[in-house]
């Protein structure tokens, strides 16, 4: 493991943090592998990066297969977060799984404030304290991970380095998750960016990076007409752009009516739940 030995100026911690890598057409392989994974080639101080401003987010099917199985054993994923409380052993994941797909289809950024977990809900909060040193750090969970036995959840490198146990590897933790109806809506926390040079200017999150090209398809039609009248109702609710996509199937043309491009979860969440509030439709993530 690295030592915390480069102390770097704050615009380059920002500009790591929207760093995310590149998209890969397949899942990344479970977190957990500590024997093949290390940190950057540079060490690189993160204990100033923002955590995570937890929201409540619908519980999607990506992620969320249960049971499943893993190296020959099944987990079976928690019909919800409330409650769960476990005190075990934390380890963390960087280089090898940076820049790949989580397990619910989003970007894995070792140097946002994420986590992987055997059987939250995808995705989740929770709070994790190293009981070694008594520090904590909020973070997202969007993996699964890590499949070792004795280990709980595998942090990122800047969560890790955050409880301050990069060089050791593991720790001893607690992990408590933050119940979803306490956390305010997506859409409350967003309410500055409705305008679009504002969303511009806001720093990304990068717990909540998601792939280049992610849109909301709020449905495909059978005709240009219809497509553009459904195009039409969903503009006058949502402040992203709307388009009209015509794509060939079975011989068929369907033309589609999507939201985006969104990068951000956080947005992409507040959006769905512009949609079904005014009864537009249940819009389903896909990406170009």
């Amino acid at each position: 493991m690295y030592k915390n030995n480069v102390h770097l100026g704050a615009a380059l911690i920002l500009l790591l943090l929207a760093g995310c890598g590149g998209q890969q057409s397949k899942p990344a392989k479970p977190a957990g592998d500590m024997v093949r994974d290390s940190g950057p080639p540079v060490p690189v101080d993160m204990l100033a990066a923002p955590e995570p401003t937890p929201v409540r987010e619908p519980v999607g099917v990506a992620g969320n297969k249960s049971p499943y199985v893993v190296n020959g054993v099944t987990y079976r994923v928690r019909s919800g977060a409330r409650g769960y409380q476990e005190q075990g052993h934390a380890s963390w994941y960087g280089t090898k799984f940076h820049g790949k797909r989580t397990a619910n289809g989003e970007v894995y950024n070792m140097y946002a404030m994420s986590a992987a977990h055997k059987t939250l809900p995808l995705p989740s909060y929770a709070k994790v304290t190293n009981l070694e040193n008594g520090r904590s750090v909020i973070v997202r969970i969007n993996d699964r991970g890590p499949f070792v036995p004795g280990r709980i959840i595998d942090l990122s490198y800047t969560a890790a380095q955050k409880l301050g146990y990069i060089n050791k590897g593991v720790t001893r933790v607690e992990v408590v998750a933050l119940d979803p109806e306490t956390l305010p809506t997506a859409g409350e926390t967003l309410a500055v960016e409705k305008d679009v040079s504002a969303r511009e200017a806001l720093a990304e999150d990068a717990s909540f990076k998601l792939p280049a090209k992610t849109f909301l398809q709020v449905g495909a039609y059978g005709s240009a007409s219809q497509a553009d009248k459904v195009r039409g109702r969903v503009s006058a609710v949502v402040d992203y752009p709307v388009s009209v996509s015509p794509v060939e199937r079975e011989g068929k043309t369907l033309y589609r009516v999507r939201i985006g491009p969104i990068s951000q979860q956080r947005a992409l969440v507040a959006l769905r739940e512009s949609v079904e509030k005014n009864r537009l439709g249940q819009p389903q993530v896909v990406y170009d």
